[in-house]
């Protein structure tokens, strides 16, 4: 379902792209980008990712949260 979404989310307005990671124990996280509040309001609307979510809320997940975040700038560096 995670790589579905990942998809499915990339063919959205305003979609930039998403980051995940996961250790061993299951515990994970996941970070999608958007253009604007607007991009993620529709997002929130779409049918299998409201799906996605009943899926993840009876059957796949005990717990979760979600962060929502504006990035004022970004900076790293690579060797």
């Amino acid at each position: 379902m995670a790589n579905h979404m990942e998809t499915l989310a990339a063919t959205m307005p305003g979609f930039l792209g998403v980051e995940s990671a996961r250790n061993d124990d299951g515990f994970g996280i996941t970070v999608s980008y958007w253009e604007t509040e607007a991009a993620i309001a529709n997002w929130k609307k779409n049918v299998d990712h409201i799906e996605a979510q009943r899926l993840g809320r009876s059957d796949w997940y005990k717990d979760y949260s979600v962060r929502v975040t504006k990035v004022e700038r970004t900076y790293g560096m690579k060797k």
